[in-house]
């Protein structure tokens, strides 16, 4: 399951795309500063404890080329290639200010999963939206063949976007914009309590945009 594509070439300005900035920045002035959110903990899921890690290069990258030249990873992610391709889609994250944090997912201990963390406000996906300040944008792909199809990808959505809803309590929405086509990702992120409120044309596709608010008590 992926959360979205990632040509550079046919996808300008997106988030995390190589050779560019990680998140293309609005001309508007938004409010606060760019990260995305304090570190998130550990976090328990029916299938076990989640920990998001930062990337750290070059440890991980033979790891995350491996899973970018999986062919159901590629499909979505558009990386296959060298380790060079994975090392320039992620240097301008790492590199960055914090509105992009390209993540490990470890269940358990075990590498399950590449998640980013961005702020959408901050993205040009904000020009197809109602944007609210601190909006948070998650894309993810799931490493492990083994891993897919059978509902991990909800867990792990479904305790990410709780745990950044109760600990960034700037940001009210965690938000997606996954292909259309996609449908395991549309699913996965109905099944954690993603509301699919619109259908966007994107530069670079037609997104589902799935959106989980923070539930006042």
């Amino acid at each position: 399951m992926q959360g979205q594509p990632a040509d550079p070439a046919a996808r300008p300005g997106r988030t995390g795309r190589p050779g560019g900035d990680p998140v293309g920045v609005r001309g508007d002035r938004q409010p606060g500063g760019p990260g995305v959110t304090p570190d998130l903990g550990p976090m328990p899921t029916p299938a076990g404890e989640l920990v998001l890690r930062p990337v750290r290069l070059p440890d991980d990258l033979d790891l995350l080329t491996g899973w970018m030249n999986d062919p159901a990873v590629a499909a979505w992610w558009e990386l296959a290639g060298p380790p060079a391709t994975t090392a320039a889609h992620l240097a301008p994250q790492l590199a960055g200010d914090g509105r992009s944090q390209p993540r490990i997912a470890l269940l358990d201990g075990a590498p399950t999963g590449y998640f980013e963390l961005y702020r959408a406000d901050l993205d040009p996906l904000a020009a197809h939206y109602p944007a609210r300040p601190y909006d948070t944008g998650l894309h993810l792909l799931l490493g492990p063949p083994a891993a897919r199809g059978r509902g991990l990808g909800a867990l792990l959505l479904d305790a990410i976007a709780t745990r950044l809803l109760e600990r960034h309590r700037a940001c009210t929405r965690v938000l997606a914009e996954p292909d259309v086509r996609n449908t395991p990702s549309v699913r996965a992120f109905a099944a954690a309590g993603f509301t699919r409120a619109a259908e966007l044309d994107l530069p670079d596709k037609r997104a589902a945009l799935m959106v989980r608010q923070r539930v006042e008590s």
